[in-house]
């Protein structure tokens, strides 16, 4: 909103200082201090009246040192983080850009199923919160509408050699002339693909169309048939992910907060031509307002810090864990950098395949001597070492190294081929 303002003051009123509104690097700057400034303001209200209305945790003792102690904590603390990224994004963002939108139907969307498996839990005093199917037929809707946009949404597109794309036979939404370094120009078309990035390979490229090479010349009228599943199981993974890793103080909103400044740092790349030139990535015309959203995204979730670092004040609850994860999940596909996920989200996988390892070992071993045995001390992994007595403390600040030490390879990965 403020964008449009001083974009009219700017044109009209020609009042000095207003273009300043232009760049991405201001209006990321302002969202982060504005996300931050929010987040701490609101969150002691927010925290005051889930008290009040005696809104708290009820833990179930798994012998963990300290855990009977976080009894009656107050939850849906996700609440403060939805409102500290959604704020400053409506202010500081172009509103009429699809892909903003699109993280905006996002965030919005799972957190509303967060705060209904909240709701039941706490108000309908059921535990189990809400079916674990109408979960996953969330994450799939989610998941459908943003493949479906992706696919057929004339704003989203790459750009490419015009040549290039005449030749593959993409859909060439517009062409243009581009600048290059030794003053001459090249033709290239903005087009419509289902291309993304893989880490590692020298051309860094992927067209999901290629699963369906048997097909020929008709791979790209029915590559929907493999794109749209991916497109849902990559956002089913880093929601459930990142559900299963708030389990310990700050660790999901610290981990959550690393990523989100990875991807901030790849849509900035991906959204300025010059520098996907250099890095040999695709440029991804109107990608670098995503820059502001991650910006609002990581100062929320620093500023929940704030209350939700050892020893908690506050939980998030599924209100926050599945909106974080859906977050992150789209943000990576609208970058295009879902398949770096794995690596990106290192911790989060892990998390989740601590539980699938741990269950299946249990029923394997239970089924083949009638003695079910544990592979971990207990799951998701962070337990495992609480279990080993490492104060959660540590175990936190240890997890965010590795995170850190994850983001650092995603984003080198963009070089190395």
């Amino acid at each position: 909103m403020l964008y449009y303002l001083f974009e009219y003051l700017e044109g009209e009123l020609n009042i000095p200082g207003a273009g300043l509104f232009q760049y991405i690097t201001f209006r990321s700057g302002v969202a982060i201090i504005l996300s931050l400034i929010i987040s701490i303001l609101i969150g002691k209200r927010i925290v005051r009246s889930l008290k009040k209305l005696q809104i708290g945790e009820s833990v179930r003792d798994l012998g963990l040192e300290g855990q009977l102690a976080k009894e009656g904590t107050p939850t849906m603390g996700g609440l403060i983080i939805i409102l500290s990224i959604m704020l400053p994004v409506l202010l500081m963002c172009k509103l009429d850009n699809i892909y903003i939108q699109l993280m905006i139907l996002a965030t919005l969307w799972m957190a509303i199923i967060g705060f209904i498996d909240d709701y039941i839990k706490i108000f309908k005093g059921n535990k189990a919160g809400l079916k674990g199917k109408f979960k996953v037929a969330g994450q799939v809707i989610l998941g459908l509408v943003i493949a479906l946009v992706m696919l057929y949404h004339q704003d989203i597109v790459i750009r490419m050699d015009y040549d290039q794309a005449v030749e593959e036979g993409y859909e060439i939404v517009s062409v243009q002339n581009q600048l290059q370094d030794d003053g001459a120009f090249i033709k290239t078309a903005n087009v419509k693909s289902t291309m993304t990035n893989v880490p590692f390979f020298k051309d860094n490229n992927f067209d999901y169309k290629m699963l369906l090479g048997f097909l020929g010349k008709n791979a790209g009228k029915w590559v929907w048939i493999v794109f749209i599943p991916m497109m849902i199981i990559v956002i089913s993974a880093v929601s459930n992910g990142a559900n299963l890793t708030d389990g310990i103080d700050g660790l999901a909103t610290g981990t959550s907060a690393i990523i989100g400044a990875t991807l901030g740092i790849m849509a900035y790349v991906s959204g300025n031509t010059i520098i996907a030139d250099y890095l040999n990535i695709f440029y991804i015309p109107d990608t670098a307002e995503l820059v502001v959203f991650s910006a609002a995204f990581i100062g929320a979730c620093v500023g929940f810090l704030w209350y939700n670092s050892f020893p908690a004040t506050v939980f998030m609850g599924d209100t926050g864990s599945l909106a974080l994860g859906s977050i992150i999940a789209v943000l990576s596909i609208l970058l295009r950098k879902e398949l770096l996920i794995p690596i990106l989200c290192g911790i989060f996988m892990v998390e989740t395949i601590s539980v699938i390892l741990q269950v299946s070992y249990f029923k394997y071993t239970k089924k083949r001597s009638g003695v079910g045995k544990r592979m971990f001390l207990m799951a998701p992994l962070h337990h495992h070492y609480q279990k080993k007595g490492i104060h959660e403390s540590k175990i936190v600040t240890r997890f965010w190294i590795v995170g850190i030490l994850l983001a650092v390879i995603a984003i080198i990965t963009l070089k190395i081929r």
